[in-house]
């Protein structure tokens, strides 16, 4: 096996030219990306197409590696937005004189370099280096096999545009699409400041046993909503099958449909239509399996308990009846992966208790659990959707990519 450690040396000695950019040359670098995206996005469709002919229609992966015409003008005008957000590094986030008469500030500045493994998405290689780029920071991309094609015409663009603003074309690296790599860019600690994982739970939990390299979890995603007795239906409906149907092979997606039982032989039967139109396979706990059965749904199946705890990625998702709040909030502390959780509620109190209790990233009323999103927040971009608590949860963005410096100023000062 080739080693990839002269390539991480390289990145991380083209980290200190990405520092030494200024606010305004990581804008106009960034900017000259969109265009040069939007310019050669037939080039990229060509790449695209080729690792889309390689993967079969009934893979539920194959959305997230598709990129179309739309998709390529939103990747553009994504970097557009990033150009134009506040640089995230230089920050001074404390400045005093303390009684030795010592000069300190708390700066904000760049990771360094950021590894980043993820699966099947090529728009995944623009952000991460959008965002890396604007905060300061080199990257080190390990893409899947599966996108190697797109993810090479992405790559190959970003360093056309790195050449023209004097910076190394290893600022971003794209690793081999190899399996055997990963393992020495967990154990670069020399060279790599922190790894991200985005993807299925199982990369996640291998990056996690695996990594010497202090890790962000990020990507996988079991999320819940919740239809309170109090919910109206009519909304309810319309936000439970667009939080399944709209693009369920992403982290934000519906898999578990809870409902009150006080509701659920008139919601339930609800769904029929819609789910039926996209083919949904239910997993249905006994009650409703009951009352869907009764509805005419054809594509239902009972539920078991592993079913519960599912990351679908797929039209499918388990519904269950539950007795009430307490019972719901009991089953999302179980089978939650702490992503996105939505009560759908007209009850201040429900809602209220539901909002401050649940523990996830993000917590919705009354709304899809499809908005947990860096660019709909406002952020532009985002690596992913980090479940974890130390350093950054939710939406893992650019304020995200960076750490702190003391900077401390003397004048021949000593301590005994």
């Amino acid at each position: 096996m080739n080693t990839v450690t002269p390539l991480l040396q390289e990145t991380k000695f083209a980290s200190a030219a990405v520092r030494r950019l200024s606010d305004g040359q990581k804008t106009a670098l960034l900017n000259r990306l969109a265009d040069v995206v939007f310019e050669n996005k037939e080039t990229i469709l060509a790449e695209n197409q080729k690792d889309l002919d390689a993967m079969p229609d009934t893979d539920p992966k194959k959305d997230r590696l598709l990129l179309n015409e739309k998709r390529i003008c939103e990747l553009a005008e994504s970097l557009r937005v990033v150009a134009e957000l506040p640089d995230p590094s230089g920050k001074v986030l404390l400045e005093r004189t303390i009684e030795q008469g010592l000069q300190l500030r708390k700066l904000a500045v760049p990771l360094g370099v950021v590894g980043v493994i993820y699966e099947s998405r090529p728009n995944v290689t623009l952000d991460v280096a959008s965002l890396c780029l604007r905060s300061g920071n080199a990257c080190v991309l390990k893409g899947g096999k599966e996108a190697h094609h797109s993810n090479l015409a992405i790559v190959g663009l970003i360093h056309q545009v790195l050449a023209e603003f004097g910076v190394p074309e290893a600022a971003v690296s794209l690793m081999p699409p190899d399996r055997a790599v990963v393992n020495e860019l967990l154990t670069a600690t020399r060279y790599v400041d922190i790894i991200i994982p985005r993807g299925s739970d199982s990369l996640i939990q291998y990056v996690r046993q695996n990594s010497l390299v202090p890790t962000i979890e990020t990507g996988a995603g079991v999320c819940h909503t919740y239809v309170e007795r109090t919910a109206d239906l009519e909304k309810a409906r319309e936000i439970v099958i667009n939080a399944k149907v709209s693009r369920p092979s992403v982290c934000n997606s519906l898999d578990g449909v809870l409902v009150d039982q006080a509701i659920a032989d008139a919601f339930l039967p609800m769904l029929v239509e819609g789910f039926t139109k996209w083919n949904v396979e239910v997993f249905a706990d006994e009650d409703a399996y009951r009352i869907l059965e009764s509805a005419g749904y054809p594509d239902l199946q009972p539920a078991q308990l592993s079913d519960f705890g599912r990351e679908f990625l797929d039209y499918k998702c388990a519904v269950k009846v539950v007795g009430g709040l307490e019972d719901a909030l009991s089953h999302i502390q179980t089978y939650s992966s702490r992503h996105s959780e939505a009560i759908l509620s007209q009850d201040p109190a429900a809602i209220d208790r539901f909002l401050n209790e649940v523990d996830a990233a993000a917590v919705y009323a009354n709304a899809s659990t499809r908005f947990t999103d860096g660019g709909v927040f406002g952020l532009g971009a985002e690596i992913g959707i980090s479940t974890q608590k130390l350093h950054a949860r939710g939406p893992f963005a650019l304020e995200k990519l960076v750490t702190e410096k003391w900077v401390v100023v003397g004048d021949g000062q000593v301590r005994w």
